[in-house]
């Protein structure tokens, strides 16, 4: 069952967290475009992508967030993601993501090496 992408923006310091909660599709990717360029728009040079351990991401998703990672590359920032699960990091791992981007297990352990 696909449930909807709830999407937060908060920050910690310097760091702008993007909290994700439910599934990362085609239809909701749209949302953390929208988070990811908010971002930008305030100056964010360091990203935090903090996802729930039950999210669902498909190709489409994995998409967007390529996407953003190329982006982020051209705009000078540093993105991290933490709290994904196994599988995913995995996956993340499989698509080339880990190249450009760090996957912590914690939001904190992601803030510390910022």
């Amino acid at each position: 069952m696909i449930q909807e992408l709830a999407v937060t923006i908060r920050e910690r310091g310097d760091v702008l967290i993007i909290d994700l909660q439910g599934d990362l599709t085609a239809v909701t990717g749209e949302f953390v475009e929208e988070a990811y360029q908010k971002a930008t728009e305030k100056g964010a040079r360091k990203i935090l992508f903090v996802f729930d351990k039950n999210n669902y991401i498909n190709s489409a998703g994995i998409a967007v967030l390529v996407s953003i990672t190329a982006e982020s590359r051209d705009q000078e920032q540093e993105i991290r993601v933490a709290g994904l699960s196994d599988h995913f990091c995995k996956i993340f791992d499989m698509v080339g993501l880990t190249k450009y981007i760090t996957i912590f297990s914690s939001e904190e352990a992601a803030l510390e090496e910022f």
